[in-house]
């Protein structure tokens, strides 16, 4: 008897191995839900739903259960039968809040990034500045008046306004190349926050799809397709400070949907000089998803803005009683920008195992920015006010290829991903000029008109196999410079052209769902402006980075989640055109060491807290010691929330951004202050009509939101100082709010 249910018990072995499930998971309402985790807890093996919701699972046996996982549902599980084997099996998840205990830790490459997506749904962007600093260890400030683009700092770099970080929003890059300002200028504001639904982000250079400026790192910001609701929203507080968003549909079927969003925003700021700000935004989208095999997303934006501003102060004036901190030495500055986009996304699933995504863009860019920095050091009678104006068009594509294998009798499975695509900026009257009084042209400086092209090419591929995942991949880049300088008499047109390969690996390692360990490396690069391609040599182009990442990602039961990182970071000699002087300055070889600490603990369905810790030692390779310190890099960085929500209709948080005192040059005689501000926001919900408090800097900190060594000389002095000059950041900032749903 025993031999015969030994028997039996080894014929049922056999035939259940190799056995599988297949099936669609859907929403309740029916509508299919792509990117579905679908993991087998018996044998470790996963997979993921595409496009349609269809998934297949193999090496599947009889008792297996069977997890389905995505963030915003309950988790479900399929205990496997002999009657759903080899059949199609239709799952349905359940809405839920989000909360870490749908995290689970399998192949992604980026999984850190779907961790800090519950940090944004826990306490969604109040605004544009919000933005960036949702990635861990990224801080930004603003120091010209609120219009231009923010100053960011990442990973040891003071990126400046977005050299080496690789930024984007639903496939439209944002990184501005040869820009009249400075290399890789990226301005969001004309996102609309209220329309921001996911932040994508990976740190490093370990990424086949990201190219140009991903070197500390590359986000991507993902906006609303649909809309579930009407909103009417309208913001007034201190310093005559109104905004007002409103979000209409105009299509709501079930497969066709589209809405519009508006964004008005006015305010004096909180200098004495008012800022006179004000900044327009309007986002037309559609939506076309049969929830089969493809879809389409069409987007039109519109952006526009003008602001006077008060610039960098020196520390003597206001030590000296000359000006408050919030006065200024030139009140002149200011700017204004506009920004027009076009674009589309389609997804198309041929089969079960293949699918192509595409998009294509079309910008049109204008902008024009008065500065002082140095005041009257340079003409003391007129003044040293400068203009950097350009226009713009950008005309750009990209597609991405992928194709499933599966790989039965080895248990593995293998994604190819091939990529194609070109970005071409036709950039005119690139130009920097001596001016006064904003009215006046005194000198150019710079003139000239730039045709940036890159063309490139990418191949990686996903293997994955119970607990490990490989990820190889290589990426090649192509560019063409060329630059005619009109301040010139004769036609003398300049050309360069440069390649850069890129390789890169990640191996990541998953023992089971709330485990992962990692080690990523790769090359990566950001190209210099194209005045720079053409007045060096060719291997100044496309200053290479090399870097490595060992890290884990720790889910502690169902309420913690813990991630930890070493990094290093190296990047080659670059020659960096200053667009605020028109000259080239060589900048030798750099390394980056750190580490990245962070902790997300969701203490109850209510209450949910996250921090982040990050160093960065960053110094000059070719320098001796104590000479090598990189300028306005952070060493140490730390921001964090504590956030509550449905406690009887209040929600809020309380969040905190901490940055240590840093060198600002290189022998680290002057120093950069720290600052630690915190911000408060509570809201009421009461049907459909939200309540709510914003409050910036709720402790009245005096904090420098950036800061600079500058040399600069004052209209009565006889000499020069190189000293701190700052912007000074908000203080006590109230404003109230009232949306409304519909």
């Amino acid at each position: 008897m025993k031999r015969i249910i030994l028997l039996l018990a080894l014929m049922t072995s056999l035939l259940s191995y190799g056995h599988g499930i297949k099936g669609k998971v859907s929403r309740v309402d029916g509508q299919a839900l792509a990117e579905v985790s679908v993991y087998n807890k018996s044998t470790e093996h996963y997979t993921y739903t595409n496009l349609s919701g269809y998934f297949e699972l193999d090496d599947v046996r009889v008792g297996d259960v069977v997890f389905f996982y995505l963030y915003g549902y309950e988790r479900q599980e399929l205990v496997i039968s002999e009657e759903n084997l080899d059949t199609e099996v239709e799952i349905i998840l359940t809405e839920a809040a989000i909360g870490l205990d749908q995290v689970v830790l399998l192949s992604k490459p980026n999984a850190l990034s779907k961790v800090v997506q519950i940090d944004v749904q826990n306490n969604p962007v109040k605004s544009a500045q919000e933005i960036l600093q949702r990635v861990p260890g990224l801080v930004i400030g603003q120091h010209a008046g609120g219009g231009k683009a923010e100053q960011i700092f990442l990973r040891g770099f003071d990126i400046d306004h977005g050299t080496d970080i690789a930024l984007q929003v639903d496939g439209l890059p944002i990184n501005m190349v040869s820009h009249a300002h400075g290399q890789g200028y990226s301005d969001m504001h004309f996102i609309i926050p209220e329309t921001i639904d996911n932040i994508d982000f990976g740190k490093g250079m370990y990424y086949a799809d990201q190219g140009n400026f991903n070197t500390a790192g590359y986000v991507h910001l993902e906006t609303k397709k649909i809309i579930d609701d009407n909103l009417v929203l309208v913001e007034a507080g201190d310093f005559n400070t109104l905004r007002n968003v409103n979000m209409i549909k105009l299509l709501d079927g079930d497969r066709e949907q589209a809405y519009v969003a508006s964004e008005l925003l006015m305010t004096d700021g909180f200098f004495e000089s008012p800022q006179n700000f004000n900044r327009i935004n309007v986002l037309g989208r559609y939506n076309f998803n049969n929830y089969t095999d493809q879809e389409l997303t069409l987007s039109v934006s519109h952006f526009q803005s003008k602001w006077d501003a008060s610039g960098q102060i020196p520390v003597r004036a206001v030590n000296q009683g000359l000006i408050g901190r919030f006065g200024a030495i030139d009140d002149t500055e200011g700017g204004s920008t506009s920004r027009t986009n076009v674009w589309a996304q389609h997804q198309k699933q041929f089969n079960n195992t293949e699918k192509l995504h595409s998009s294509v863009y079309v910008s049109k860019y204008d902008f024009e920015l008065f500065s002082n920095f140095t005041f009257f050091l340079n003409d003391p009678i007129n003044g040293d006010q400068i203009k950097q104006k350009e226009d713009r068009t950008i005309i750009g594509a990209n597609s991405t290829y992928t194709k499933s294998f599966d790989l039965e009798k080895e248990n593995v499975e293998l994604d190819l991903n091939a990529g194609i695509g070109f970005r071409y900026d036709d950039i005119n009257g690139v130009e920097l000029s001596r001016t006064r009084n904003r009215t006046e042209t005194l000198s150019r400086l710079a003139f000239g008109d730039t045709d940036e092209l890159n063309g490139f090419a990418f191949l990686s591929a996903d293997l994955n196999m119970p607990k490990w995942t490989i990820v190889p991949g290589l990426r090649l880049d192509y560019f063409r410079f060329d630059y005619q300088d009109l301040l010139t008499p004769t036609y003398d047109p300049q050309s360069e052209s440069e390649v850069f390969f890129g390789p890169k690996l990640n191996v990541i390692y998953s023992p089971e769902t709330n485990k992962q360990f990692y080690v990523k490396s790769g090359w990566g690069f950001h190209s210099n402006d194209a005045r720079v391609a053409v007045a060096q040599s060719q291997e100044r182009a496309l200053p290479g980075a090399f870097g490595t990442d060992v890290g884990t990602i720790l889910k502690l039961g169902n309420k913690v989640v813990v991630n930890a990182a070493l990094w290093s970071l190296f990047l080659r000699q670059e020659f960096v055109y200053v667009g605020d002087e028109a000259i080239v300055k060589p900048s030798g070889k750099t390394r980056r060491l750190g580490f990245d600490l962070g902790v997300r603990y969701q203490l109850s369905d209510q209450f949910y807290f996250n921090a982040d810790l990050n160093y960065a030692n960053a110094r000059s390779v070719d320098d001796p010691d104590g000479q090598n310190f990189i300028p306005l890099a952070p060493n140490w960085v730390s921001t964090g929330s504590f956030n509550w929500r449905n406690l009887d209709g209040f929600s809020g948080s309380l969040r905190y951004r901490w940055v240590n005192d840093r060198p600002a040059n290189e022998d680290n005689s002057i120093v950069a202050e720290g600052y630690f501000v915190t911000d408060f926001n509570l809201n009421y919900t009461w049907k459909k009509v939200t309540f709510g408090v914003i409050i910036e800097n709720l402790l009245d900190t005096d904090w420098n939101e950036t800061q600079f060594a500058t040399e600069s000389q004052l209209g009565f002095e006889t000499q020069s100082f190189e000293e701190i000059h700052f912007t000074p950041g908000t203080p006590f900032f109230f404003k109230g709010r009232v949306s409304v749903r519909l």
